[in-house]
């Protein structure tokens, strides 16, 4: 199954939704419309020629683990070379350390189509990227001189070492130790679990951040400290040097990604330096977890975006019974099953929720970027609210809504999409484990209502809702829009309701957090997306009032405006419904009565 990436849609969001020239203007990297749309050009050519097509062969060769060493699938090695000497490893790095500086709102699009060329493939290098920001904000001088120019790069790669056995989502269960040295390392003495990337044959080096406890850490999470570990400690020189004592264990045989490696990783007395300071391993790795749970997110969007066009493909070519109406195609034994109205739901279910998250991540990509490169630190401070409220929506709606799509891409492939040799299915393998790295969707609603509005009792979320409120004001007399107006202007009314009911209830009764927590994050994403899709149509009406050309692009956007309102919307109403079932129905069940 072969994969475009779809330039005209990236180029309407980034051009004429959000105005990227005038961000990086305002950010003054110097990139401008030409430059950035040659990037964009390039980087689907890449993706789409060199990257795409590994992915199948990837899922069937998966890869091995011999005497310590992991073999990467057929093809990756030689293609992540290409990742490297093309600059795609260091765009988004700092300058100061050979990276190009590409702000994120750009980087996104090619991130996009990485995760949608093959998921396996993006692994190794996604972690690089926090890696790299973790060690830039919070590293000492002589570490960052030491790696940071080789991580950039992507000559050398990084993980983030996190998870053990006990110790998922909950890090105050933690034993990894590391022991002061008299030279001012640690010695690293642990074992840590599901590593992507620990161990491979694409890059010279690979450098491991680690959550581990020092002798003197208090107890839970206050005594967790963050230690740069790598494979082989760097020399004098630059090049890889000792080997350090660690190993990868084990590779799990997993239901997707089986291109990347996912590792058991074994410190035994490995040299570490600290990152940051003692038991501040935390706040360090959160600088790098807005990153990757960003990334997580987009891995939705390009495995959705995938699914979606092997679907419309399918759906164009598959002949199967007569339209309803009598024949499209009389001139063929049948007609095509794009005739079909399921098959229409379905397809236009995968487009409208595909096309809406890549505005979302635009906007949040944006966000991101005016959160570190602002030159107003008001301006700053209030990007970077944003971005906290918006990075669990990213996260858990992307991902959710990447599996989504991609099962109904099974469906419109009917039996053959349960078949392997189309790569259907290998889609929604892949897809699966995107709702649960990087923290799971469920501790996403958790931390979106505990931290994201108990947090500042909605000031953040308010903000976000007048700005929709005001787009709908503004659009109201255009008569073009009404049928998206109104209906939003409902649901935002509403959801300022329950925000409120979400606010008191949480404040009554603590377990009311974690029973509205994930219905009131789908009612928010879907209310978001349908303002998104308010100003895609405007920003669509305007071009077509203009004369702009290209009349069936924006009356697509029209049209797809028109179907997320009226059959993708609504599905809020039953998480109203569910979130105002309450705990009670949750909770008064006594455990021993879920089974007899």
């Amino acid at each position: 199954m072969s994969y475009q990436a779809p330039l005209r849609d990236m180029r309407f969001v980034l051009h004429e939704l959000f105005d990227v020239s005038a961000h990086c203007e305002l950010l003054g990297n110097g990139l401008d419309r030409e430059l950035i749309d040659g990037v964009l050009e390039e980087a689907a050519r890449y993706t789409g020629e060199v990257i795409a097509p590994l992915n199948r062969n990837s899922d069937e060769e998966g890869v091995t683990l011999v005497n310590g060493q992991v073999t990467t699938p057929k093809g990756f090695r030689e293609a992540y070379q290409q990742y490297v000497d093309n600059g795609w490893a260091s765009m988004t790095g700092p300058t100061e350390y050979g990276g190009q500086g590409f702000p994120q709102m750009v980087a996104a699009s090619f991130h996009e189509m990485l995760m949608a060329a093959s998921l396996s493939f993006r692994v190794y290098s996604g972690l690089t990227e926090g890696a790299v920001l973790a060690l830039y904000k919070h590293g000492s001088e002589e570490l960052k001189n030491a790696y940071l120019e080789k991580m950039v790069s992507g000559v050398w790669t990084g993980t983030m070492c996190l998870t053990e056995p006990q110790a998922g989502t909950d890090l105050a269960l933690l034993r990894t130790r590391a022991e002061p040295q008299a030279d001012g390392s640690y010695a690293v003495t642990g074992s840590k679990i599901f590593i992507s990337g620990g161990e491979q044959d694409l890059s010279e080096n690979i450098v491991h951040l680690v959550l581990a406890r020092l002798p003197d850490a208090p107890a839970g999470v206050k005594g967790i400290s963050l230690l740069l570990v790598p494979k082989f400690i760097a020399s004098a020189d630059g090049t890889p040097g000792v080997k350090n004592t660690l190993s990868c264990g084990a590779i799990e045989h997993k239901m997707g990604i089986k291109g990347a490696a996912t590792c058991v990783m074994n410190f035994d007395g490995a040299t570490g330096w600290l990152i940051g300071s003692a038991n501040q391993g935390l706040a360090c790795m959160f600088t790098m977890m807005n990153d990757a749970r960003f990334q997580v997110g987009l891995q939705g969007l390009g495995v959705a975006e995938r699914s979606f066009q092997g679907a419309l493909s399918y759906a164009r070519e598959r002949l199967q019974s007569r339209a309803l109406t009598g024949p499209a195609a009389p001139e063929k034994a049948a007609d095509p099953i794009i005739v079909h109205p399921d098959v229409r739901r379905m397809l236009l279910t995968q487009k409208t929720l595909v096309e809406g998250s890549r505005m979302l991540s635009a906007y949040t990509a944006r966000q991101l970027d005016l959160e570190h490169g602002h030159p107003d630190a008001d301006a700053r401070k209030a990007a970077s609210k944003r971005v906290a409220l918006l990075i669990p929506i990213v996260k858990s709606f992307f991902t959710d809504m990447g599996q989504e799509v991609a099962s109904l891409g099974v469906q419109i492939y009917g039996g053959h999409g349960f078949i392997r040799e189309w790569g259907m299915e290998q889609l929604m393998r892949d897809s699966r484990i995107t709702q649960i790295y990087e923290g799971t969707n469920g501790i996403q609603a958790l931390d979106f209502i505990r931290r994201k509005l108990l947090g500042d009792g909605a000031a953040e979320l308010g903000k976000l809702q007048d700005e929709l409120s005001e787009l709908c004001s503004a659009q109201a007399q255009r008569r073009e829009l009404s049928e998206l107006v109104a209906p939003l202007q409902v649901r935002l009314q509403e959801w300022r309701a329950l925000t409120a009911e979400v606010l008191a209830a949480s404040n009554r009764d603590p377990q009311e957090i974690g029973a509205y927590s994930v219905d009131f994050l789908q009612y928010s994403s879907y209310v978001l997306l349908a303002g998104l899709w308010l100003q895609a149509a405007a920003r669509a009406q305007d071009a077509l009032d203009a004369g702009a050309g290209e009349a069936e692009f924006y009356q697509a956007k029209l049209h797809s405006a028109l179907f997320y309102t009226r059959r993708i919307l609504p599905r809020v109403s039953s998480h109203r419904e569910a979130l105002l079932g309450g705990a009670d129905c949750l909770m008064a069940l006594p455990e021993a009565h879920f089974a007899f």
